[in-house]
C-alpha cells in the first residue's frame, strides 16, 4: 500500500494567491471602470424603496458588488455540501467504485466553516440590499408601501428566523461532515468496521437533513430574492445546478491530481463513472428546468409567469438564459454521450470546467434579474468586478480544498471497499 500523500507545495499556493490577487485586481479596475463609466450609485435599498435602484441611474456599485459576493458563496458553498452528499449516498449506498477518489469530495467540507461566515456576514450587512422582504414597513398595514403578499409569507420570511435558519443549515452540515471527517481519519488508523459502519450511520442521518435542508435553503437564499415568486420545484432546480456543479468540480480535481502523479488506483473506469454522473445529471438538470418552465408555462399564473418574463422579454437576459441551456445541457450531452469520450481525461476536464462556469451563470440568471433589472446583463462596465469576485473565491475554494487534502493520504487505506475500487473496471 503506498503512502499516497499530497503535498501542497509553496508553488502552488504561490499560483492560489495570484489568482485571489488578480481577482482583487479586476474588482477594483471594474470599480474603476463603473466610476467613470458615467454610472452613479442608486444608493442602498432603504434609501432607494425598492431593491437598490437609484431614481434615474439603476443600481449602486454597492449592490452589484453585494449581489455578485452572495451569488458566488451561494454557488461554492452549494459546491462544497455536494461533497458531503457524495460522501454520503456513497456510504449509504455501498458502493465500492468511489473508495478510491473519496478523500477528493471530503476535503470540500473545509469551505463550509468559512461559506457559513460569509454568508452570514453578506446578509447583515446587505440583506437590506438583497431581500426587499427584510423591510419593515412591507409587513406594516398603516404604512402607503404594506404589502399583502409579503405580509402573508412574514411567519417564515423574516430576518430573525431566517439567520437562524441559516445558521442551523450551517451547523448541521459541518457537524456531519466532521463527523465523517473523523471517522476516515480513525480508519487509516485502525482498521476497525466499527467507523465504517458509523459513517453509514451519519450519512443516512445526511441524507435525510439534506433532503429538507437543499430545498428550504434554495428558498432562502435564492427564491426569497424576489419574494413575490414561487415555485414548487424551485427547491429541485437549484439542487440539481449545486450537484451537476459538485460532479464537475470532483472530476476536474480527481483528473488533475493523477495528472500529476497522485491517486494511483484511480483508472479509466473511476473517470467513465464520474463522466457517467455528469453526463446523467446535466439531463437531470435539464429535466427540472424544463418540467419548471411547463408548469409555470401552462398554469400561467402571474406570480410564478413573472420569473420567466423577466429572463425572456428582456435583451439584456435572454442571451444568457439560452446560452445557459446550451452550456448546460447541449454541450455536455453531445461531448460525452459516446462511451470513449467518458474515458479521455481532456474531455472530461472541457466538460468539467464548461459545467462549472455554465453554473455559475445558471445561479447568475437565478438571482440578478430581480435585483438588476433591466441594468444587468453582460455588460463590459461590470464585467471586470462578477469576473474578479469569481476569480477570488475561486482561489479560496481550491486553498481550502488543497489543504483539506495535504492532511491525511490521499487513499483510504483501510476503507473495507477499497480493494472493490482498485479492480474496479467496466466492460464496454
Amino acid at each position: 500500500m503506498i503512502e499516497d500523500k499530497f503535498i501542497f507545495t509553496s508553488q502552488a499556493k504561490r499560483k492560489i494567491f495570484i489568482t485571489i490577487g488578480v481577482g482583487i485586481l479586476l474588482l477594483i479596475i471594474g470599480c474603476i471602470i463603473f466610476s467613470m463609466g458615467g454610472h452613479h450609485e442608486g444608493g442602498h435599498a432603504e434609501a432607494a424603496g425598492h431593491g437598490g435602484h437609484g431614481e434615474d441611474h439603476g443600481p449602486s456599485l454597492y449592490l452589484r458588488i453585494i449581489k455578485d459576493l452572495w451569488l458566488t458563496n451561494v454557488y461554492f458553498t452549494g459546491i462544497s455540501i455536494i461533497g458531503v452528499f457524495f460522501i454520503a449516498f456513497n456510504y449509504v449506498a455501498q458502493a465500492g467504485w468511489g473508495a478510491a477518489i473519496k478523500r477528493v469530495p471530503e476535503a470540500f467540507g473545509y469551505y463550509l466553516p468559512l461559506g457559513g461566515i460569509l454568508m452570514l456576514i453578506l446578509f447583515l450587512v446587505g440583506g437590506h440590499d438583497l431581500f426587499h422582504w427584510t423591510h419593515h414597513y412591507l409587513v406594516d398595514p398603516k404604512d402607503t408601501n404594506f404589502d399583502p403578499l409579503i405580509e402573508g409569507k412574514s411567519a417564515f420570511l423574516n430576518t430573525g428566523f431566517f439567520v437562524f435558519r441559516m445558521i442551523l443549515y450551517f451547523v448541521l452540515w459541518i457537524l456531519v461532515w466532521w463527523k465523517l471527517r473523523l471517522n476516515s481519519l480513525a480508519e487509516d488508523l485502525d482498521a476497525n468496521l466499527k467507523y465504517h459502519d458509523n459513517s453509514i450511520f451519519w450519512s443516512a442521518i445526511f441524507l435525510v437533513v439534506f433532503g429538507i435542508t437543499s430545498s428550504t435553503s434554495a428558498w432562502d437564499w435564492v427564491m426569497s430574492i424576489d419574494p413575490h415568486f414561487f415555485s414548487t420545484m424551485f427547491g429541485w432546480y437549484v439542487f440539481a445546478s449545486w450537484f451537476v456543479s459538485g460532479l464537475a468540480a470532483i472530476t476536474f480535481i480527481t483528473i488533475t491530481l493523477k495528472e500529476n502523479g497522485y491517486l494511483p488506483y484511480v483508472n479509466s473506469s473511476h473517470l467513465h463513472d464520474l463522466g457517467k454522473f455528469m453526463f446523467a445529471f446535466s439531463i437531470f438538470w435539464t429535466y427540472i428546468w424544463f418540467a419548471q418552465f411547463l408548469l409555470i408555462y401552462y398554469a400561467n399564473i402571474p406570480e410564478e409567469a413573472i420569473y420567466f418574463v423577466e429572463r425572456l422579454k428582456n435583451d439584456v437576459y435572454s442571451p444568457i438564459f439560452f446560452m445557459n441551456l446550451f452550456v448546460n445541457f447541449f454541450f455536455p450531452f453531445l461531448t460525452l454521450m459516446t462511451a470513449n469520450a467518458k474515458r479521455q481525461a481532456i474531455i472530461l476536464k472541457v466538460v468539467a470546467v464548461a459545467i462549472l462556469i455554465g453554473h455559475w451563470f445558471d445561479f447568475y440568471i437565478m438571482m440578478t434579474p430581480p435585483l438588476l433589472k433591466q441594468y444587468g446583463g453582460l455588460d463590459v462596465n461590470i464585467l471586470f468586478i462578477e469576473l474578479g469576485i469569481a476569480l477570488m473565491y475561486l482561489g479560496g475554494f481550491i486553498f481550502l480544498v488543497m489543504t483539506g487534502l495535504s492532511k491525511a493520504p490521499l487513499t483510504a487505506k483501510n476503507h473495507p471497499m477499497l480493494q472493490e475500487s482498485i479492480h474496479h473496471h467496466l466492460y464496454l
